[in-house]
């Protein structure tokens, strides 16, 4: 289930999502269809709560001590830091 290439780990990661639209036009001279315009665009998407969640298991937070949070925070920043490290590994 935690496969880093799985939809929901990206989702509940954040990632880049790049567009691209193609534009045609008819070609008077030859009757084909001729690329006027490409336009690629890149639209970050921001991490998903509730993706986290279902990957990872939900946390009452509100239930933990300030010891337990603190824990957590840091458990989670190195989680973070280890797949950012796989990723630009692979790239």
């Amino acid at each position: 289930m935690k496969n880093e290439n799985t939809g929901l780990e990206r989702l509940a990661r954040g990632f880049d999502n790049v567009e691209t639209i193609d534009e045609y036009a008819l070609d008077a001279d030859s009757g084909e269809l001729k690329l006027i315009k490409r336009r690629v665009t890149t639209k970050y998407v921001p991490p998903d709560l509730d993706a986290y969640k279902m990957l990872y298991g939900a946390t009452n937070f509100d239930a933990l001590t300030d010891e337990e949070l603190q824990e957590e925070k840091v458990r989670l920043i190195k989680s973070l830091i280890e797949t950012t490290k796989k990723q630009s590994k692979k790239e």
